[in-house]
């Protein structure tokens, strides 16, 4: 049964830095390319960040400006987003899950984790 974890959330001022993790099992967490999503209310899941299963590449949704890094550890399954010069924009409930731009179907998703960005 896979399993999605994400922590790391809270309130912080324009500017601030949060870093998320995801702890995952379950399935083959290192042959998964996997992705960092953000749920506003009301909308559809927005990509945020993916990379791929060796952790050699990724990339950013247009609105991360350079802002963001995300990374992985293969040997520990677990997923991480740094999150620099956060902005109100960035509020919203964030969650990881395997990455689907080239296709294929989420996993169930996690419970996410809230990001709260605001002076």
């Amino acid at each position: 049964q896979v399993q999605l974890v994400e922590s790391g959330g809270g309130w912080v001022q324009p500017g601030g830095i949060l870093a998320l993790s995801c702890a995952t099992s379950g399935f083959e967490f290192s042959e998964r390319a996997m992705g960092w999503y953000r749920q506003l209310p009301g909308r559809q899941f927005e990509l945020v960040a993916s990379i791929t299963a060796g952790g050699q590449y990724t990339d950013y949704g247009v609105f991360v400006k350079g802002r963001f890094t995300i990374t992985r550890d293969n040997v520990h399954n677990t997923l991480w987003l740094q999150m620099n010069e956060l902005e109100p924009d960035d509020t919203a409930v964030y969650f990881c899950n395997r990455d689907t731009s080239y296709g294929g179907v989420p996993f169930s998703w996690g419970q996410g984790t809230q990001v709260t960005v605001s002076s």
